[in-house]
């Protein structure tokens, strides 16, 4: 089993019933259209593994809840890409990923514990090509990183 999904086991459960009818309806609904594969959480946010090359894949969530700051309503995808060894990152890798945020055009890391995470925000009623643009950049950002400081782990 993947590091990664033992790292967020704490998220997952098997899906029932009540938690894929309480999963955003137009997250399933772009996900299915773009035949990706997806597991439901017990936050009921969708789960994927994306193939980013070279033999790599890249996890992700799309989460379902959704936030509002005035107008606009947002969703999150998260992509972990670093895990510390302690509850601080190191300052160099800290300081990394405020560069990479800077000349990304979509999402910026933030730190969730011991992992550094890309997030992506974007409208909750984004298509489903702009959802998949959104993945994109969270799992292509996540797996730089990741690659960057792991060597060839893929560890996400």
């Amino acid at each position: 089993m993947r590091f990664a999904i033992v790292l967020f086991a704490c998220l997952l459960t098997a899906p029932s019933s009540a938690a894929v009818d309480q999963a955003d309806p137009l997250v399933k609904k772009h996900l299915d259209s773009l035949k990706l594969k997806y597991e439901i959480d017990k936050d009921n946010d969708f789960m994927v593994v994306m193939d980013v090359g070279g033999g790599r894949t890249q996890l992700a969530y799309i989460r379902s809840s959704t936030e509002t700051y005035g107008a606009n309503r947002v969703r999150e995808i998260w992509s972990p890409g670093y895990k510390s060894e302690t509850d601080e990152l190191p300052r160099n890798v800290a300081n990394r990923l405020l560069d990479y945020s800077n000349h990304v055009k979509m999402g910026g890391w933030v730190k969730q514990k011991r992992v550094a995470v890309f997030v992506v925000k974007l409208s909750s009623n984004a298509s489903a090509a702009e959802l998949k643009d959104a993945i994109d950049a969270a799992v292509n950002s996540a797996d730089e990183i990741e690659l960057e400081y792991t060597g060839k782990k893929d560890e996400f």
